[in-house]
């Protein structure tokens, strides 16, 4: 592929933003991690992205006011919401905020790849 897909990827599990760092980056994605919302937030203002994944409950700001914020700074950035905590109610608050997927932890990265492929154009893989 020419240009890879940007993504912000924000979870405040250090393991976590790690590890899926890594596997999306070994799949083409250009990916920056953060485990801090508010360094992911000044980033947003920085640099353009075409996808955000962030984590849904963490300390101030939470994923959901992220999502917000993002929207607010990006309109055009596709949104993906992960959470240990699922419900139906945090789905549809978060797709109302504007993210176009809601997965719940913990995943397999093969389903989160497709799902971001999927969002990104790019089903090659």
């Amino acid at each position: 592929m020419d240009t890879k897909i940007k993504v912000l990827l924000l979870d405040d599990e250090p393991i976590v933003a790690e590890r899926v760092k890594s596997s999306l980056e070994r799949s083409d994605f250009d990916v920056d991690a953060f485990v801090a919302s508010r360094d992911a937030i000044d980033q947003l203002k920085k640099e353009k992205y075409d996808i955000l994944i962030t984590d849904l409950k963490m300390r101030s700001p939470d994923g959901m006011e992220v999502l917000r914020i993002a929207r607010q700074i990006q309109s055009d950035i596709k949104a993906v919401v992960i959470t240990g905590f699922a419900t139906n109610k945090t789905a549809e608050e978060a797709r109302q905020s504007g993210a176009v997927e809601f997965i719940a932890k913990p995943f397999k990265m093969s389903q989160l790849k497709k799902m971001l492929n999927t969002i990104s154009g790019r089903e090659d893989e």
